[in-house]
């Protein structure tokens, strides 16, 4: 079972973005509408958090 967690940058309103790990992928979706489920690859990720923190 994967566990989903609501992002810190997300508001305190129903608009949510959750994401997960699975094996070596992210996963993203919106809390209120789970599906699709945005995947890409674990190093994908970490390059995207590190240009969003610049």
């Amino acid at each position: 079972m994967t566990s989903w967690r609501k992002s810190s940058r997300s508001a305190s309103t129903a608009n949510c973005v959750e994401v997960a790990q699975f094996a070596g992928r992210v996963g993203a979706r919106d809390s209120k509408n789970p599906a699709p489920v945005l995947s890409v690859p674990a190093t994908s990720w970490a390059r995207f958090l590190r240009s969003a923190r610049a």
